[in-house]
């Protein structure tokens, strides 16, 4: 140890003279020498003892150590204990004391749960309802939800329950895995919970006790460590994430299965048994099972649906179980959504996060059911129990639920709560009251921006203003069509789009794929809305236009798909929405075989081409209805070669385009009836020569026709065989060819009415399937080449000298066999096509000039909307369409059956005036006689 020097310490000097004499040795200092050494010496000892005492001192009089329990170090505890006298007064140095002692014993000693937990105080009964008129109203309605499950997806009780086989071996090695998340805020029920939890008949893997943003983080933390149990954790957050962050963590979890559990819930100690038990049963694997659910509100008589919280009303759903009414689960039950509990795997849990929820304060359990209905098709259901047994209820103190707070009973809550249940109800959520009621309507219109609205929104007025028929439209939504500006463009109040009535539909696609630049997002969204949308709905159809965003076309074509009973889509050019607003009259099961049929455009040509041209360009100018629409070429081996470069240079936009010419010349009796065959029943053929022109409105006409007189199931018109497009003006059987006018003939019932014909028409004509194969086989059995050697001689007919034409065999078929042509009738004989009787095969002409009168055979030709034309401007029923025969003279379609049976010349002898050959339509080939009704 080094001192200081200090100049007025004489001794010092003193001491360093002594040293300067001992080392120059002077004998004479010696022996005082000695006795400095020896002062240094002790002083330097001192010092360390001083050093050694003072650190014994100092920790033996530190106020946290106790004198009494420590071992007697005599004298320098005694000093201590004195000295802590004067240092610390004994009142400051007692409370010093107290405090330091809880630190350490908080540090170093045990703490039990019986030293931290809390208890809610329930100092109520449960509570009960004594509205007799209310609880007969539940009840009712409980026991329709019940008797329609029992008889639709069938109903278990517990002990049924647990008899089915499951994929979990309770106490094998195939025992499921169960993480436990407890979310926790402000009630005092999380010792209960773990108690429940660690006496649960099957251990559970993990528990995950959450505290977000709860000002009771630090009592809770310390509840947890008072168990001591490693697979029991606590995570917390200052800040809160709701009621979605225990579904975030849920995520993370390495668990088969995950069990939530809301902070009002003590399971009771066979739950996870229970639960992972009916987890693993094929029925149920896909779904979510709880203890408490919900059903969601019926429709109203007047067409709106009530809020869930709505008193005293039957219609506003129900609460399982709900013991204020006495309404126990003793069967399982499917329900809308589950609350306070949820029991499935992680994996489903992801179908939470699929679309954003329109807000995370509230909502969270509608949102999961409604998620997994949606993108997993898997169900909620809450378990039944048995009422004898309380260790196999979810929820074994139900009085919890109206202790502290619950966010479900606020007025701004309940709002936000019925706006989220439409939401669902309206983007395809197939809820209890949909299962049970499934609906009917004609026609779903589909719209994905506000120029789509606006261009479907005739048809959609026609469909609503249409009496006994029901429309609704869907909009896109969010930044793609809202759908305010949905309803402004179609004049209706902006108010539609919150009201709870079914009227349009707001999918909010733009909200939820705003964010990416990926056509999935909208494409899953559309259809996943859309299926649930069509199986609550069941439309005939869904409209929408041709040119839609693809995505969104794929998207809704699947939809359609997904119907059993069957919805068309419809993809209509947006000028065609207004010329088919027919569709409305038609009936839904008409409506439902929109796309069944097929026809196809048959051109016979051979070296006509300004003819040709014109042709082509009135087929390209026509409307459409979106259908697939293949056209084919016929040319016989003489075609020239202008013919040939036009064909091959048009551009057919609404389907494929086939060429075909043959190597030998054939003749126009080939060149028509082998232009076309059908490869179906739903195959119709138009034949058009190179001289035909049609009309802009010619397909929508055999469109409406073959709808409303072919495929409506409650219409039987099985002696149609063709429909015209053309209107003659002769009766060009007889000799005489005298003008006809259809206009003046039926003027009695109806000037415009269309009518029944035993006509076939050549200049414009659709053929169907089954009567087509059966004249393939006719014409073959009664071809010949001198037209005198034909057996069937009509009487008083000009056709029976008929030689190079394939008409004439059709027209002995239609005769023998009672079949029929629609024809359509138009003031001045307008028309869906006409003839321009150019030279010919069948049109003589010498230098050019053709002999037959134009005005006989030219008709005007249609160019604005028939539908205004028609009896009341629609088809008439096919019972009300009026029928003639060969030489237009009015006879009902028994009668032609009868002139044809009593003429007798068909390819099969019948014997009986009553009987007709009929024939296999598969093949065309005549089978029998038969009677005619």
């Amino acid at each position: 140890m080094r001192f200081a020097r200090n100049p007025n310490n004489r001794s010092g000097d003193y001491l360093e003279g002594m040293l300067s004499d001992y080392v120059g040795g002077k004998a004479k200092v010696k022996a005082t020498k000695t006795g400095c050494t020896w002062l240094v010496t002790a002083l330097t000892c001192l010092q360390l003892a001083f050093a050694v005492y003072a650190t014994i001192l100092l920790y033996y009089m530190s106020p946290s150590v106790e004198l009494r329990t420590k071992p007697e170090f005599t004298w320098a505890t005694r000093i201590a204990r004195n000295m802590k006298q004067f240092i610390i007064p004994p009142h400051v140095h007692g409370r010093y004391q107290e405090a330091a002692s809880l630190i350490t014993a908080e540090i170093f000693s045990p703490i039990t749960p019986s030293q931290v937990c809390e208890h809610e105080r329930i100092d109520f009964m449960q509570k009960k309802s004594s509205d007799v008129q209310m609880i007969k109203l539940k009840r009712e309605l409980y026991d329709e939800i019940l008797d329609f499950q029992s008889k639709t997806i069938g109903t278990e009780t517990l002990s049924e329950l647990m008899a089915m086989k499951s994929q979990w071996d309770m106490r094998g090695p195939n025992r499921p895995k169960v993480t436990v998340l407890l979310n926790h805020f402000k009630r005092k029920t999380l010792c209960s919970q773990l108690d429940s939890l660690l006496q649960q008949s099957l251990p559970f893997h993990q528990v995950w006790v959450l505290s977000f943003g709860s000002p009771n983080e630090h009592s809770l933390k310390r509840i947890v460590e008072s168990y001591n149990d490693s697979r029991i954790s606590f995570i917390s957050s200052s800040y809160d994430f709701k009621y979605y962050g225990r579904f975030q963590m849920a995520l993370q979890t390495e668990a088969d299965l995950v069990y939530i559990v809301d902070d009002d819930m003590i399971p009771g100690k066979k739950m996870l048994q229970i639960l992972s038990h009916v987890a693993g049963i094929e029925k149920y694997k896909n779904s979510a099972l709880g203890s408490i659910g919900r059903i969601l509100p019926f429709r109203q008589k007047d067409f709106t649906f009530p809020s869930y919280r709505k008193f005293r009303s039957k219609e506003a759903g129900l609460y399982l179980p709900d013991p204020a009414y006495d309404i126990t689960v003793q069967k399982i039950v499917q329900v809308d959504f589950l609350s306070s509990s949820w029991f499935l795997s992680a994996e489903l849990v992801k179908a939470l996060f699929i679309e954003t929820p329109s807000t995370f304060m509230t909502g969270e359990d509608l949102h999961l059911s409604y998620q997994l209905q949606k993108y997993r098709n898997a169900g909620s259901f809450v378990l039944p129990v048995d009422l004898t047994d309380k260790e196999t209820w979810g929820d074994s103190e139900h009085r919890l639920a109206y202790v502290s707070e619950t966010t479900v009973i606020f007025k701004d809550i309940v709002q936000v709560r019925d706006d989220q249940w439409w939401r669902a109800l309206s983007t395809g959520y197939v809820t209890q009251w949909a299962a049970m009621y499934p609906q009917k309507i004609d026609a779903l219109f589909y719209a994905h921006s506000v120029d789509e609205v606006k261009a479907l929104a005739p048809l959609l007025e026609k469909f609503r203003s249409s009496v006994g028929k029901k429309a609704y439209i869907v909009v896109s939504g969010g930044n793609f069509c809202p759908c305010e500006d949905a309803a402004a463009a179609l004049n209706w109040p902006k108010s539609v789009c919150k009201e709870r009535r079914f009227k349009i539909f707001d999918l909010q696609v733009g909200a939820l794929s705003r964010a990416s630049n990926s056509e999935v997002p909208v494409l899953q969204a559309v259809y996943s809305s859309l299926k649930g949308l069509i199986k609550i709905h069941n439309p005939s159809v869904i409209i929408t236009v041709t040119d839609i965003d693809p995505n969104v076309k794929k998207a809704l074509k699947m939809a359609s798909e997904t119907n059993v009973n069957g919805t068309a889509l419809v993809l209509l050019p947006r000028s065609s929405v207004s010329k088919v607003l027919w569709m409305a009259d038609l009936r839904s099961t008409a409506l439902q075989n929109w796309n069944r049929m097929r026809i196809s455009v048959n051109i016979i040509t051979q070296s006509r081409a300004p003819s040709l041209t014109r042709l082509l360009k009135s087929l390209s100018d026509a409307y459409y209805t979106g259908d697939e629409i293949p056209v084919s070429f016929n040319m016989d081996s003489k075609v020239d070669e202008a013919t040939i470069k036009l064909v091959d240079s048009f551009e057919w936009l609404h389907g494929p385009k086939t060429l075909r010419r043959r190597i030998i010349q054939g003749g126009l009796i080939r060149a028509v009836s082998e232009s076309w065959y059908p490869t179906s029943d739903d195959d119709f053929g138009l034949l058009l020569e190179d001289d035909i022109e049609v009309s802009p409105y010619y397909y929508l006409w055999i469109k409406y026709a073959l709808l409303a007189y072919h495929y409506d199931p409650q219409v039987s018109l099985p002696e149609l065989s063709s429909i015209s497009l053309y209107t003659p003006r002769l009766v060009e059987v007889v000799k005489e060819r005298p003008r006809w006018n259809p206009t003046e003939f039926f003027n009695r019932i109806h000037p415009n009415t269309p009518y029944l014909h035993q006509l076939p028409c050549s200049w414009g004509a659709v053929f169907f399937p089954k009567h087509w194969r059966e004249f393939y086989v006719y014409m073959n059995m009664r071809f010949t080449e001198d037209a005198k050697a034909n057996p069937v001689q009509i009487p008083k007919s000009r056709t029976n000298g008929w030689q190079a034409s394939w008409k004439k065999f059709l027209f002995d078929m239609m005769y023998l066999r009672g079949y029929v042509s629609l024809y359509p009738n138009f003031p001045n004989q307008a028309s869906f096509s006409t003839n321009h009787m150019e030279p010919g095969a069948h049109i003589s002409a010498k230098d050019n000039v053709v002999r037959h009168d134009k005005a006989d055979f030219e008709v005007p030709l249609l160019i604005e909307d028939f539908r205004t034309l028609l009896p009341n401007g629609k088809l008439p029923p096919a019972s009300k369409l009026p029928s003639l025969n060969l030489f237009n003279q009015p006879v009902s379609l028994k009668g032609l059956k009868a002139a044809g049976a009593k003429l007798g010349q068909d390819v099969l002898p019948c014997n009986n005036a009553t009987e007709i050959v009929t024939v296999d339509h598969i093949t065309g080939l005549p089978q029998q006689c038969s009677k005619f009704i």
